[in-house]
């Protein structure tokens, strides 16, 4: 009976410190960062008006009827897809990226 506890606690032991392994560099990397952020700058848009989309809209169609360069209008709209439109969706079409 003493064996198969000695090897009972053996086996939870190792289980614990491969656990303790395991998480240490996943908890190290979230206290310290990866480093990304002082590398990639975060730009945050804020919106001031908005547009909903009419049938037969795209996105060039909107940037110019605002008088936005594309460039503009996609950081204003980001993660917008220019070839999913639906109607009544809305579109940040003045606004500020910080």
């Amino acid at each position: 009976m003493a064996k198969s506890t000695n090897a009972i606690a053996i086996i939870l032991n190792l289980a614990l410190m491969l656990a303790l392994l395991h998480i240490f560099p996943v908890a190290e990397s979230q206290f310290f960062g990866n480093g990304l952020s002082t590398l990639t700058p975060i730009h945050v848009p804020v919106c001031d008006q908005v547009y909903g989309v009419n049938s037969g809209d795209t996105c060039l169609d909107v940037a110019k009827n605002f008088n936005l360069p594309t460039d503009f209008f996609n950081s204003i709209n980001p993660n917008l897809n220019c070839s999913a439109l639906f109607i009544g969706q809305w579109l940040c079409v003045d606004g500020t990226v910080t």
